[in-house]
C-alpha cells in the first residue's frame, strides 16, 4: 500500500477556490468561444501563444483540443460524419483535397484579399499552392516541412570530399567513394524502404505529373518517373544503401553518430533531435544540404500543416482573426522557438533565431525549391501503394518496368471512383 503525502488544508482550499473561480469565469464568458483542434505537439505550443490573442480580443475565448497524430485523420472524418467539426483546425496539407471534396472547408481568398496581415507573395510558393484546389484557396500555411540531406561532414572529408553533392551524379560518386574508403564498413545513405518521402522527392524532381488526364490515371510508366525509380532502386542494388525499414534501423540518431552511414534524407525535426542526442564533440561534424537533383540542386516535397475554417462554424469571423494572429511573423518566430516547426513566410525567416542558425540555411534554400504532390483525395493511398511496390523492386521481385506498370494499374483502380464522378460532371464551355 502506498501512502499519499500530507496535504495542507489551506492549500487544498486554495485549489478548490481556484477551480470554482475558473468555473465561474468559463460559465460567465459572454463572448465567442472558438473550438480549435490541433494535431500532436502543436496543441501544447499554441496554448502558450493564445493568452496574448485573448488579451487583444477579450470577446473571444479559444478552447483547444489536442488530437494525437495517429488518430487525427480518422477523428476529423468521424467529426465530419457526425456534424461535430470545430470552428477551425490544423490540417495536413495533403488532406486538404479530401476535405474540400467533402465540402467541409470555407474558401479563404475573399478574406485574404481584405487582410492587412496575410499576403500570398510572402509565403513560399509551393506551400501556398498546396492549399489551392481547383483555383480556390482553402487553407493558410501554418508551418512548412520538406526533406533534404543530413550528412556527416567529417566522414565525407575522409572519403575525399569537402562539400556535399550538388546533383545525383556527384551524390552517387560520393557514396561509391564512401564504400571504397571504408572497405564496405559504412553505408552511403539511409533511406528506409517503408518510407515514401525519399522516392516521392526524387520523382517530383522530374517535373512530370505523377497522375495524368486530370488526375484520372497513374503516370508512373512515364520515362521521367522510371528514371527516378531506377536511380532509387540502383542505390540499393549498388550496395550504397541498406535494405532496412525504419523499424530495423532502431535508433537512426545513434547510428548516424556512430558513422554507420553518411547521408540521411529526412526533415527539419531532426535538427533538434541531433542536437539533443549527439554529444557536444560531434555537433560540428554534421550539417544539412539541399537535395541533389538530376542536373543540380533539386526540388523536394512540399509538406506541412495549414489552418482551415469549417463551413458549419458560426464564428467564422473570429476564427479568421485567430488565423491572422497565428500568421504574424513575430508569433511564428515564437512558435518556431517552442517546437522547431519551420515558418511558411519569407519575412519570418529574417529573424535572427532562424537566419543565424547555420543548420537551417539549407532548409531555407530548399523551401524555395519544393513541389506539391497531386491534390486528389486518394493521394495518400496512392503514395503508400507506390512505396510498397517500389520496395518489391528493391528486393529484386520486380524490374523497374514491372514496378511502374503495377503502380499504374493499382493507381488506376484506386482512382476508378474519381473517374466515375468526373465523367458525369457537365463539361465547362469556353
Amino acid at each position: 500500500m502506498t501512502h499519499r503525502p500530507p496535504v495542507r488544508i489551506a492549500a487544498l482550499l486554495a485549489g478548490f477556490a481556484a477551480l470554482l473561480l475558473a468555473g465561474c469565469t468559463a460559465s460567465t464568458h459572454s463572448g465567442t468561444t472558438l473550438e480549435f483542434w490541433t494535431i500532436g505537439r502543436e496543441g501544447e505550443a499554441v496554448a502558450q501563444l493564445l493568452p496574448a490573442f485573448e488579451r487583444a480580443h477579450p470577446d473571444i475565448q479559444v478552447r483547444v483540443q489536442q488530437i494525437p497524430l495517429t488518430a487525427a485523420h480518422e477523428k476529423l472524418l468521424t467529426a465530419y460524419a457526425g456534424d461535430s467539426l470545430p470552428d477551425l483546425t490544423q490540417i495536413g496539407n495533403t488532406w486538404i483535397a479530401e476535405f474540400t471534396a467533402l465540402h467541409a472547408l470555407v474558401p479563404l481568398q475573399p478574406r485574404v484579399a481584405q487582410s492587412n496581415l496575410i499576403r500570398a507573395d510572402d509565403y513560399f510558393a509551393s506551400a501556398w499552392a498546396t492549399n489551392v484546389i481547383d483555383g480556390t484557396l482553402y487553407g493558410i500555411p501554418w508551418y512548412v516541412d520538406t526533406r533534404l540531406l543530413f550528412y556527416r561532414a567529417d566522414l565525407l572529408r575522409e572519403a575525399g570530399f569537402d562539400a556535399p553533392p550538388r546533383d545525383r551524379a556527384e551524390w552517387q560518386a560520393q557514396m561509391d567513394a564512401i564504400r571504397t574508403t571504408s572497405h564496405d564498413t559504412r553505408w552511403g545513405a539511409l533511406l528506409p524502404t517503408n518510407e515514401y518521402d525519399q522516392l516521392l522527392a526524387l520523382a517530383l524532381q522530374q517535373h512530370v505529373p505523377l497522375l495524368r488526364d486530370g488526375d484520372r490515371y497513374g503516370n508512373f510508366e512515364s520515362v521521367a518517373f522510371k528514371r527516378a525509380l531506377a536511380f532509387y532502386v540502383g542505390l540499393f542494388k549498388r550496395g550504397d544503401v541498406p535494405t532496412w525499414t525504419n523499424v530495423q534501423v532502431g535508433n537512426p540518431w545513434q547510428a548516424f553518430g556512430r558513422g554507420e552511414f553518411v547521408f540521411y534524407l529526412s526533415g527539419p525535426w531532426n535538427i533538434g533531435e541531433f542536437r539533443k542526442r549527439l554529444p557536444a564533440s560531434q555537433q560540428g561534424e554534421w550539417s544539412t544540404a539541399q537535395l541533389p537533383g538530376p542536373d543540380g540542386p533539386g526540388d523536394s516535397v512540399a509538406y506541412g500543416s495549414s489552418l482551415v475554417i469549417l463551413r458549419h462554424s458560426k464564428h467564422q469571423d473570429a476564427a479568421w482573426k485567430l488565423i491572422e494572429y497565428l500568421s504574424q511573423p513575430d508569433v511564428q518566430v515564437h512558435f518556431y522557438e517552442l517546437l522547431g516547426d519551420l515558418p511558411p513566410r519569407r519575412s519570418t525567416w529574417e529573424s535572427l533565431a532562424l537566419k543565424g542558425d547555420p543548420k537551417l540555411h539549407a532548409f531555407r534554400a530548399q523551401l524555395e525549391h519544393m513541389r506539391p504532390a497531386p491534390k486528389v483525395p486518394e493521394w495518400e493511398q496512392i503514395v503508400n501503394m507506390m512505396q510498397q511496390v517500389a520496395a518489391r523492386a528493391v528486393a529484386g521481385e520486380l524490374t523497374v518496368d514491372q514496378a511502374a506498370a503495377q503502380m499504374d494499374a493499382q493507381a488506376d483502380a484506386i482512382l476508378a471512383k474519381r473517374r466515375w464522378v468526373l465523367n458525369r460532371q457537365p463539361r465547362k464551355t469556353p
